[in-house]
């Protein structure tokens, strides 16, 4: 059964003391949409989505994909309504109609286990609904008006539920319209479907599948922690010489000037830099052995292309970039007003927010063969982390 989701991402930050929507906040280095949408595309079970945003976040959206490239599940953007249940129904309306299972999945849960959207979908092909639930381990009381505990529950027959609920898609629509004329609504989709269709399958999380929601200030900083529990840091430093005839290219800018960098490839010394720290941080060597300087297919080849490669070999490995920071030693030609392109291109190639790339350049007052105008060097430093547990 073909299954796409909808992803919703028309709230506001005001819980989490955010000024922009929670959605769009960077997460380690990611907006919190980009680790949902990734976290969903990992499990290999969902072939598109429909995206819920508020009108007022168009435009944020729309440099949040210039910055992060856009996740190639979302084939559709939808706006939100007054209410989350509103906006889930504009997205399920926005599913194509061949559709036959949705995922309803809130973009605040950003750090949802790879496992946990693979048990719901494939329990929703099995049983009509699959819906992600964790056992309660604390005893819980009920209280009356006055917050006296009056009764203990029994704990064993309690479930937390959460998102990804993944459902049959012409049942869940025929709910929310069924709610929509009744005017009921309801704190999630499941719900509903108890409501109109009776009991609901929920697929349980197993220990250490965490699958938290961005709604407090305390929540940042958990998650944060989730994604750097396995940090790394590494350093990369390289040089080229200046000749005449030559671009020079620096991150992926090409600066005018009347020399550019020797090299086998473009010759952007940054860049390398940047990837000898990306590899050394995951123990992976460095650029000469991944990129030896006498294979003819890299022969001019630009190194923003390379960095991409390299970013794609830590994802293998089970790392993934968090920040980075470069610096270019070099007494001309003057850097600064090429330098916010050049965080973008890097940002763009790492799948990090702007915030979390740096790149500054210096002059060393003329000393050494920087300040002789021979050559161009660079340092860089970068923090990588462990495999998000989205993809465990």
């Amino acid at each position: 059964m073909n299954c796409w989701a909808v992803v919703v991402a028309a709230g506001r930050g005001l819980r989490a003391g955010l000024p922009i929507n929670k959605a769009l906040y960077p997460l380690g280095g990611r907006s919190v949409l980009r680790r949902s949408l990734d976290a969903l595309a990992a499990c290999g079970l969902i072939q598109g989505a429909v995206l819920v945003i508020s009108p007022q976040d168009r435009k944020a959206y729309r440099a949040l994909v210039a910055r992060e490239g856009e996740s190639p599940l979302v084939r559709a953007v939808v706006e939100g309504g007054e209410t989350r249940q509103q906006s889930v129904y504009n997205g399920l309306l926005a599913l194509p109609p061949q559709v036959e299972l949705a995922a309803i999945h809130d973009a605040a849960r950003a750090l949802v286990p790879e496992v946990v959207v693979r048990r719901a979908v494939l329990d929703a092909q099995e049983f009509g609904s699959g819906v992600a639930a964790s056992a309660v381990t604390d005893t819980v009381k009920q209280v009356d008006a006055l917050g006296r505990a009056v009764k203990t529950l029994d704990r064993d027959a309690l479930r937390t539920v959460q998102t990804p609920q993944v459902f049959r898609r012409e049942e869940i629509l025929r709910a929310h319209q069924q709610a929509l004329a009744e005017g009921y609504s309801a704190t999630d989709d499941a719900a509903l479907m108890e409501r109109y269709f009776g009991p609901i399958h929920l697929s349980l999380c197993g220990a250490g599948q965490d699958n938290p929601k961005l709604t407090a200030q305390e929540d940042i900083g958990r998650m944060e922690g989730m994604l750097y529990r396995k940090m790394r840091v590494g350093h990369g430093f390289d040089a080229h010489r200046l000749e005449a005839g030559r671009a020079l290219v620096l991150c992926g800018v090409t600066v005018p000037w009347d020399k550019g960098l020797a090299g086998h490839s473009d010759a952007d010394v940054a860049v390398h830099a940047l990837m000898d720290a990306l590899l050394g941080a995951a123990g992976l060597g460095d650029i000469g052995g991944m990129f030896p300087d006498t294979d003819p297919a890299t022969q001019g080849i630009s190194s923003m292309a390379l960095l991409k490669e390299v970013t794609a070999r830590l994802e293998r490995e089970g790392f993934g970039p968090l920040n980075c920071d470069v610096t270019i030693v070099a007494q001309r030609p003057k850097l600064a007003p090429y330098i916010g392109q050049m965080r973008d291109n890097v940002a763009q190639a790492l799948g990090l927010d702007r915030t979390s790339v740096n790149v500054k350049a210096t002059t060393t007052e003329a000393m050494g063969y920087e300040g002789r105008g021979e050559g161009i060097s660079a340092h860089a430093v970068a923090l990588i982390g462990g495999k998000d547990p989205c993809s465990l």
